[in-house]
C-alpha cells in the first residue's frame, strides 16, 4: 500500500483511530497517495498530521515515535469532525471481561464528534453480530443514522494471520465504496477489495480464524501426547519445527472476540472454546518441558536461570502475545527464580554461573540468536513449537 496515485484526493480528510502498527500502515500508505490524513494517538488524545514526506520517511510506527519529529498536532475531536471517513485501529490491551468496555469506551471517543456523511471503517474483529451493536452505538451517540446519515464498514485486519491478497470489506448492503478503494489500493497485491455484507464478512472472518485454531489446537495436543509416549518422531518435528508460539497468538484476541459473541452452549462454542483452552494450554505444557529438562539433566532451579527470547510488536493492536508472554514470565517464575526476557535485537548471553536456558518463542528470535551467539554455544536452546525441541 505505497505506491502513489493521481487524481483529485487533497478534498478527501481521513483520520485514523489509534496509534498502532496496523493503524500507522493504513494511515502511511493513504498519505502517499495524496489524501489528508490526521493519525490519531488514542493514549495522548492527540492527532498527528500525517505528511506524505513523513510516511515515506518513517517505515513503521516504532521508527517514527523513536525518531519524534516535529509534526503538526490538533486535538481528536477537531481531527475526527474535519475527516469524511474514519478507520478504527486502537492498540487493546485489556484481557478477560475488561476487553469489550475498553473497545466501547475508544469507539466512542473516535464517533462521538463525526458529522453527516462520515464513513466510518471498523479494523478490529467483532466476532456474529458485533457490527450491529457498534452501529447502534453510533446512533446513540450521534443521533444520525446509520446508512443513511453515517456510513460504516467492517474490515478485520489480521495480517499476520490471513494470507489471503483478497481483503473482505462488510458493507450495508453490499455497498461499495470509491474512494476507500483508492486510499488502499496496492499494485503489488494482486488481489482487490471485496465488498459483500456485513454479516457474511463476519462469518467468513470467523470460519478463517476458527479453521486456522481448530488445526493449530489438533497438532498442539498431537504432538504433546507424542511427547507423553516418549515416541521421537522425525516426520513430525520436520513438519512443525518452524511453528512458535509467536504464530500460535496471532489470533487470539479474534478468537476470543468469537467466543463472547456467541450465546449459551454448542457445538460452535465448544469448537471455540477447545481451541482457546488448547492454545493457553500450551503454556503450562512449555513449562512441564523445561521442568522435566532440568529433571533429565539433574539440574537445579536454584541454579538454573531461564532468558525468554520473544521480539514483541508494542504497538500492534492486539495485546494477545504481551499476555502470553506475561503469563510465560510468571509461571516460570513460580519455578525457576532467574527469568528474564529479552528481543533478539539486544540479546547478549552475557557470562553466568548458572546454567543457562534459552526459549525460542519466533522463528526470527532462534535465527538471529544463533546466529549473534554462534561463538558462544555454552547454552541450552529450546524452541517454543509444538514439539518443544532442545539442543545443547
Amino acid at each position: 500500500m505505497c505506491n502513489e496515485v493521481t487524481g483529485s484526493t487533497s478534498q478527501i480528510t481521513t483520520a485514523v483511530y489509534g496509534l498502532s502498527t496496523e493503524g500507522y500502515r493504513i494511515a502511511s500508505s493513504i498519505a502517499v497517495k495524496g489524501f489528508k490524513v490526521s493519525l490519531i494517538d488514542e493514549a495522548a488524545r492527540m492527532a498527528i498530521s500525517l505528511k506524505p514526506d513523513i510516511a515515506r520517511t518513517y517505515p513503521d510506527v516504532s521508527s517514527l515515535i523513536e525518531d519524534e519529529p516535529l509534526l503538526a498536532l490538533e486535538p481528536v475531536d477537531v481531527a475526527v469532525s474535519e475527516a469524511s471517513y474514519i478507520f478504527f485501529a486502537p492498540k487493546i490491551r485489556k484481557v478477560g471481561q475488561e476487553v469489550k468496555s475498553d473497545v466501547t469506551s475508544k469507539f466512542r471517543d473516535a464517533t462521538k464528534a463525526i458529522r453527516k456523511g462520515t464513513s466510518v471503517i471498523y479494523t478490529l474483529p467483532t466476532g456474529i453480530g458485533g457490527n450491529n451493536e457498534n452501529m447502534a452505538l453510533i446512533e446513540h451517540i450521534t443521533g444520525m443514522s446509520v446508512g443513511k446519515d453515517i456510513f460504516y464498514y467492517y474490515m478485520p485486519i489480521n495480517q499476520e494471520l490471513i494470507s489471503s491478497p483478497e481483503i473482505i470489506v462488510g458493507s450495508l448492503n453490499s455497498k461499495q465504496d470509491a474512494e476507500i478503494s483508492k486510499m488502499l489500493y496496492d499494485p503489488d497485491i494482486k488481489g482487490r477489495l471485496n465488498y459483500i455484507d456485513i454479516i457474511s464478512a463476519e462469518f467468513m472472518h470467523s470460519i478463517q480464524i476458527l479453521g486456522h485454531y481448530a488445526h493449530m489446537a489438533s497438532v498442539l495436543e498431537i504432538c504433546k501426547n507424542l511427547k507423553l509416549t516418549n515416541i521421537k518422531s522425525e516426520p513430525i518435528n520436520r513438519a512443525f519445527s518452524d511453528l512458535y508460539i509467536d504464530d500460535i497468538a496471532n489470533g487470539l484476541y479474534d478468537l476470543r472476540a468469537i467466543g463472547s459473541s456467541l450465546g449459551g452452549a454448542g457445538p460452535l462454542m465448544y469448537l471455540v472454546n477447545g481451541s482457546i483452552k488448547g492454545t493457553e494450554g500450551y503454556i503450562k505444557h512449555l513449562i512441564d518441558e523445561i521442568r522435566d529438562l532440568l529433571k533429565k539433566r539433574d539440574l537445579k532451579a536454584s541454579r538454573t536461570k531461564v532468558s525468554i527470547a520473544w521480539t514483541l510488536d508494542p504497538y500492534e493492536m492486539r495485546g494477545d502475545k504481551i499476555e502470553l508472554l506475561s503469563s510465560l514470565e510468571s509461571k516460570l517464575k513460580d519455578y525457576i527464580g532467574d527469568v528474564e526476557r529479552q528481543p533478539w535485537s539486544v540479546f547478549d548471553l552475557y557470562p553466568t554461573e548458572k546454567t543457562r536456558i534459552v526459549v525460542a518463542c519466533s522463528k526470527l528470535d532462534f535465527a538471529r540468536i544463533m546466529t549473534k551467539n554462534k561463538q558462544n554455544p555454552d547454552f541450552i536452546m529450546m524452541k517454543a513449537n509444538p514439539v518443544c525441541e532442545t539442543t545443547g
